[in-house]
């Protein structure tokens, strides 16, 4: 084998460029290709690499190169147009290239394991079990439908799709092994294979639905992008269904992006439901390694029509994509906000293009960003202006609670018509952005407040756990008993989050179903599902929660929807502040009135004149946007203009400033016309977690311009001495200034 040959290989490591290595020995040559993963030594260590490309010769001393110690594939695990995905998405976001490769493969392939089997574990009734009576199972709920859920496949279900359907039930399980009605078994193909149920008949789509469904399906065979803004309810989901059916027709695949976790299970049953037989592919964190690199291969082998799935699906190795939706696509979980921080609807939009097929941004507060392209046509706009079947878009209305006695943060008013509404037998939301029981403690005789010792913030107090607990680092303490500083014990928790709320209406209303979805009350695996899935059975009638409940979930019994705490948002120091809080409100609002009874949404304020909540209930979301845009375009503010946001932080609160400023000295000193430099300042919170942070921020006019500085200036950035001091990072188009 000549020793010219070099394999270039992207290696998990914060460094800004690819290795060679000569191939291991005994490598037959022509089992070498770009895409495969390889064994590498790397340092002290042994780490799982990617091919990205092969070479006849190295700019290094051959001699003095390593040899790779074993190719761990005989084929490419990705292809070259998901390799060139990669190596734009590290070049335009300034990440190391072997950290964004890595990022992309299931987690078991990072470990140099070998490739999953197909078989994996699962669970099936035993002849026994099949033949118990439910009626005898009046007090096990949770049991009953376990068997109930097993009985429709004989053949078993795996794991993950039990705890997708069911919830954490790992001891529910353990009861019907023991009672010889369960047992394990091991099952082939998908992971996470549902049942397949008889093929739904689709919903006779509406004009505007219609209009939409036609204008991307003349489109199919082309990249072009599609904004698709529909107010709450408007069927857009049907949509997608309708045109997810045509690129299967057509043999095809398609990529489905959502924002979060929880909206996955009911569109994945929904859209299992409508497509029959063809393969579903879930993509997300809270699935098992296995089950995820199982549905990631039926994915890459084009087994799977259908890659639902969070953030991480954009890079999902799919042979012949078809079609692109991205829906909620102002949700700003999009945006990966740690490491590698990406945008996956502008990756999805990236995406599209270069393999040439349409992709669909649907929202019901659309971006300012995607609204600019389609205002100025770039996009193409889709509009559904109205609910789907009989259901109304519900009344907004302002209560203004200005010298008004609160109850857990509850007006008298608020809290009457929930009363009538329930008593009614209808379903209502409150909304607060605010979970554990009062975001202050404090002392009534010194004044002491409940400080995070490691950041510049308070401490959140959870009474259920009796913790301090600062949302900001993540560290706890135990709640005093007295006060730290004067010894006294009169210690009262200031304000409301949900955990005080639900304590508060569950005395009000002692005899009725309430439930709260927040972070706290869904931490067990399955919980959530559960949760939803027991809110549109109609088991709870009030509904209390945090933003995890304002987004994309279907409760039909849900007549009226009263939004706490709105202010927060009114007067952010972040000048998106305002956009986010209209969406919120928005997205919190399209609860109510899903069904055939009308809903009605209150927002409690103590502005209620405030040009924003006034444009909101006047004019709707596109005229606050619209304003908006204007306002953005005066000040020279994305998305008239693009932003990168260095962050550092250090033990000593000199050094990110100082690094900062000698930085932006050399920035100064090569950029071009058209580029500004903000900074160095303090962060908004400069303590977190221990250390000091600094920012500065970098403004142009245009993407190039940015892109060429960036070119320039960062190697010089990463030479500086004090940039060993600090920890820093670089955040391309950033969506928080925190």
């Amino acid at each position: 084998m000549p020793r010219s040959v070099i394999l270039q290989v992207a290696v998990p490591a914060p460094l800004f460029s690819l290795f060679d290595y000569l191939p291991p020995v005994g490598c037959d040559p022509e089992m070498l290709c770009v895409g495969a993963r390889v064994r590498v030594p790397f340092g002290n260590t042994e780490r799982c690499g990617l091919i990205l490309a092969l070479r006849k010769g190295s700019e290094q001393d051959v001699d003095k190169l390593k040899k790779a110690i074993e190719l761990l594939e005989s084929g490419p695990l990705m292809q070259p147009g998901d390799l060139e995905l990669l190596r734009w998405a590290a070049d335009y976001y300034q990440h190391p290239i072997g950290e964004v490769v890595a990022g992309a493969l299931p987690v078991r392939l990072r470990r140099c394991l070998p490739q999953a089997r197909t078989a994996h574990a699962g669970w099936r009734l035993t002849s026994s079990g099949r033949r118990v009576d439910p009626d005898s199972l009046k007090r096990a709920p949770r049991q009953v439908q376990l068997l109930g859920l097993l009985g429709k496949s004989p053949g078993g279900l795996s794991r993950d799709e039990v705890f997708l359907r069911v919830g954490e039930c790992r001891q529910v399980v353990r009861t019907l092994e023991k009672k010889g009605w369960l047992e394990t078994c091991e099952l082939q193909g998908e992971s996470n294979s549902a049942p397949q149920s008889t093929r739904s008949a689709p919903l006779e789509l509406n004009e505007h639905q219609a209009r939409a469904v036609a204008a991307v399906t003349d489109r199919l065979e082309q990249f072009g992008v599609f904004l698709m803004e529909g107010v709450t309810g408007s069927g857009k989901t049907e949509v997608y269904l309708h045109l997810v059916n045509r690129v299967l027709a057509r043999g095809r695949q398609v990529l489905v992006l959502v924002p979060e976790i929880g909206l996955t299970p009911q569109l994945m049953e929904r859209f299992k439901r409508r497509l029959g037989g063809a393969p579903v592919a879930l993509l997300h964190s809270s699935l098992s390694e296995k089950g995820r690199e199982l549905a990631w291969q039926s994915a890459r082998s084009g087994e799977a029509g259908v890659v639902l799935g969070t953030r991480s699906a954009v890079f999902s190795p799919l042979p012949d994509l078809g079609l692109v939706i991205v829906d909620e696509e102002h949700d700003l979980s999009l945006k990966q906000q740690e490491g590698f921080r990406y945008s996956a609807r502008d990756l999805a939009v990236v995406r599209a293009q270069r393999c040439g097929c349409p992709v669909v941004l649907g929202s019901a507060t659309p971006s300012l960003e995607s609204l600019r392209n389609a205002l100025e046509a770039r996009y193409r706009h889709l509009r559904l202006p109205q609910r789907a079947g009989s259901a109304v878009i519900p009344t907004l209305g302002l209560l203004d609670i200005r010298s008004v006695r609160l109850e857990a943060g509850v007006s008298p008013t608020l809290m009457r018509m929930t009363e009538e509404q329930l008593a009614a037998g209808n379903q209502v939301l409150i909304f607060l952005n605010r979970r554990g029981y009062a975001p202050l403690l404090t002392c009534f005789d010194c004044g002491w407040v409940a400080q995070c010792r490691r950041c510049d913030a308070r401490m959140t107090l959870h009474l259920s756990s009796r913790l301090l607990w600062c949302h900001h680092c993540g560290s706890q303490r135990p709640l005093d008993s007295k006060c730290p500083d004067c010894g006294q014990g009169s210690l009262k928790p200031l304000g409301q989050g949900t955990e005080r709320l639900q304590e508060s209406l569950q005395k009000r209303f002692p005899e009725t179903g309430i439930v709260r979805i927040d972070r706290d009350s869904t931490r067990r695996k399955g919980s959530l599902e559960q949760l939803l899935s027991d809110i549109r059975k109609g088991r709870y009638s009030l509904l209390l929660g945090t933003q995890m409940l304002s987004k994309g979930h279907h409760f039909p019994g849900v007549t009226l929807v009263g939004i706490l705490d709105v202010d927060q948002g009114l007067y952010g120091a972040d000048y998106r502040a305002a956009e986010r809080m209209a969406q919120q409100i928005i997205q919190v609002a399209g609860r109510a009135g899903r069904a055939e009874k009308p809903g009605r949404v209150v927002i409690q304020t103590r502005h209620p004149d405030h040009p924003l909540l006034q444009t909101l209930l006047k004019n709707g979301y596109s005229a606050f946007a619209r304003e908006s845009l204007v306002e953005r375009r005066e000040a020279g503010l994305p998305p008239y203009s693009h932003q990168v946001l260095i962050r550092a932080e250090a033990h000593r609160i000199e050094d990110p400033v100082s690094f900062l400023e000698e930085g932006a000295g050399l920035a100064r000193a090569v950029m071009g016309p058209g580029v500004e430099i903000w900074g160095p300042v303090p962060a908004p919170m400069e303590r977190r977690a221990g250390r000091f942070r600094a920012h500065l921020l970098v403004q142009g006019e245009s993407r190039p311009g940015i892109q060429a500085l960036l070119a320039r200036w960062l190697p010089e950035l990463r030479r500086l001495k004090s940039s060993r001091r600090v920890r820093w990072s670089v955040d391309v188009d950033p969506q928080e200034m925190l």
